[in-house]
């Protein structure tokens, strides 16, 4: 997530959505809520915007056009949303750099159960912890896909995009092994501009996007 500077001030290590509303919304904004806990959101370059705005939009192009031929379906894409866990109560969320979900009534709140894709932008500030922790944190609430991006090098651009989509059932383990989490993600897709015109996956819908779009 890419957002200004602002200056964080010393807060309780845990919170309510309540008192998260009572913050002013420039210091909200920076924080996600994990079971209560409060965790800072860490900021990328401005190009990171960028990168969330162009690679939404062909989403919700895609998105559109499968909605044009399967009436029967209702999706919306959208940036920077918040993704609440649980069926219940607002102090567990993440908040993606992207996400779709199914269509809801005007002003509810989006939840893990009607949420189909969320994507983060990585940015050189990201540790391959964070990234792993917050993945893992997505698949725990059981959505369905998860897209990473990297941008070039010189920042014009989506370099490489990975897809991960949620394992079915459980994979086959030696005798007394047992997996560290009970839901993982397995890598679907992965795409640079130098190896193909573009990215081709079915899933949640027909997804055809064209690098070109996606430079800027």
């Amino acid at each position: 997530m890419s957002l200004p500077d602002v200056e964080r001030p010393d807060l309780p290590e845990y919170m309510t959505w309540e008192e998260l509303e009572r913050l002013p919304e420039k210091l909200a904004d920076q924080i996600e809520l994990w079971e209560g806990r409060v965790v800072w959101v860490r900021r990328g370059p401005g190009e990171h915007q960028t990168a969330m705005r162009r690679l939404t939009n062909e989403i919700e192009r895609c998105a559109r056009d499968a909605m044009s031929a399967h009436p029967q379906w209702c999706w919306r894409a959208n940036l920077e949303t918040s993704v609440f866990f649980g069926s219940t109560g607002k102090s567990d969320f993440v908040t993606p750099d992207f996400v779709v979900h199914r269509c809801l009534p005007v002003g509810a709140d989006i939840r893990a159960a009607d949420t189909v894709l969320v994507g983060e932008v990585l940015s050189p500030s990201n540790t391959p912890s964070e990234v792993e922790t917050k993945k893992a944190r997505y698949a725990g609430a059981g959505i369905p896909s998860y897209w990473e991006v990297d941008l070039t090098p010189d920042l014009t651009g989506i370099g490489a995009l990975r897809v991960y989509i949620l394992e079915v059932g459980h994979a086959e383990l030696p005798p007394g092994v047992r997996p560290l989490r009970n839901a993982n993600y397995l890598l679907a897709g992965q795409w640079t501009p130098d190896s193909c015109a573009g990215i081709s996956f079915p899933y949640p819908f027909s997804l055809e996007i064209p690098w070109a779009a996606l430079v800027f």
